[in-house]
């Protein structure tokens, strides 16, 4: 992990946008739990269907899955009721909270499929701060892989997006983030199988170290 291999350590940032499950905190098996139940009241193949659902709104999910004789906006508020009520196992990604802790709080944000009611339970569960800009599902009306959810934030910090870094976890993320124009990071830490990608892959945050270069955030490979 050098600058030569991922010249992203040679850059500066205005701002770092995170997305949350699977990012900033491990919500799978709370997350699986829910959606297993519902796939399987609709006759869905669970194994082949989870691996679909994540990083994307519930609503374009089950929108996607074009089932007869459903209103998906009803079935999104089901399965986001059992998610809220499901927090069991939800842990923040090992050194996510100290690597949040010493970012200004007005050069961050969070990006996530998640409705507001469920990002913030999970962040508590988490114990992790809910940030002054947040970007959630209700916010947008196209979610990831398009990228209005990194442009709005970004433009509720005040920044260019060119000059934000964006942190995710699953293909969709990546997408919105390229689509934005950012420079991105990819969080492995509850990847499963290998991910192909040309992008900084990071199994925590230990594995970065957080650097102000004159006013500018930049990243280095963790000196551990």
């Amino acid at each position: 992990m050098d600058a030569q291999t991922f010249p992203i350590f040679g850059k500066t940032f205005d701002a770092f946008l995170f997305d949350m499950d699977g990012t900033l905190l491990n919500s799978i098996a709370s997350t699986e739990r829910v959606w297993s139940r519902w796939a399987r009241k609709h006759g869905l193949d669970v194994e082949a269907f989870l691996p679909t659902m994540h990083g994307k709104r519930g609503i374009d999910t089950i929108t996607a899955l074009g089932l007869p004789g459903i209103d998906p906006r009803a079935e999104a508020l089901e399965v986001e009721r059992g998610e809220i009520e499901d927090v069991e196992g939800v842990v923040a990604i090992d050194g996510a909270i100290a690597f949040l802790s010493a970012l200004p709080k007005d050069r961050w944000a969070i990006v996530t499929s998640a409705p507001v009611a469920l990002a913030r339970r999970r962040l508590a569960a988490a114990g992790i701060a809910v940030p002054q800009t947040i970007v959630t599902a209700e916010d947008v009306k196209t979610g990831k892989p398009s990228p209005e959810g990194y442009l709005l934030a970004a433009s509720r910090l005040g920044v260019d997006p060119a000059r934000c870094l964006v942190f995710e976890d699953v293909e969709a993320g990546v997408q919105a983030g390229e689509r934005a124009g950012a420079g991105v990071v990819v969080v492995t830490a509850t990847h499963r199988h290998r991910m192909d990608t040309p992008h900084l892959t990071i199994a925590s945050y230990q594995d970065l170290h957080l650097q102000s270069v004159q006013g500018a955030l930049a990243l280095a490979p963790s000196k551990n």
